[in-house]
């Protein structure tokens, strides 16, 4: 085997048919459609409204200034996500809260919780020993510098007033 065929890298970026290995890429598309629809202000407000009871997509649509068009693909976006079944009777849309989807996108946001917990308290146990040590006492700061002046002086004798 020559040198460069040892070196290649083709055999890195061949994968079987249809397969993308990326293992830092945590593909989940419930978790991905949930903090997609809590991205939004006011969708965030109509869950708000919606925690307090059955809503119908017009008074989901009152507090903000959007037709009910807008507010019914607000609503998609929050179905999608699971975060409200909507019931149909006749002309009128009842939406209800399904916070349900909430608990697994609190459960993801646990894990991080732990992980800067735990690097928090290292900082903290890090910073109580620095704290603890004797003290060791600092070099004193350097005296500063004084600039020689470059210009002689021709007459060293003083002038008195009268």
């Amino acid at each position: 085997m020559s040198p460069t065929e040892n070196n290649s890298t083709d055999g890195l970026t061949v994968w079987p048919e249809g397969h993308i290995f990326n293992h830092m890429v945590d593909n989940n598309p419930q978790l991905d459609d949930l903090f997609r629809a809590l991205a939004d202000p006011t969708r965030r407000a109509m869950l708000r409204d919606l925690a307090a009871g059955p809503r119908t997509i017009g008074e989901l649509a009152a507090p903000f200034e959007i037709t009910l068009a807008g507010a019914s693909k607000h609503i998609q976006v929050l179905e999608r996500a699971g975060l409200l079944r909507r019931e149909v009777s006749g002309r009128v849309h009842t939406c209800r809260l399904d916070a349900g989807p909430l608990h697994t996108g609190a459960e993801w946001l646990r894990h991080y919780e732990r992980f800067w917990n735990q690097r928090l308290n290292a900082l903290e146990s890090l910073l109580a020993t620095e704290d603890a040590a004797p003290a060791t006492p600092a070099a004193a700061p350097p005296a500063p510098r004084t600039r020689k002046s470059t210009r002689t002086s021709k007459s060293t004798k003083t002038r008195r007033t009268p």
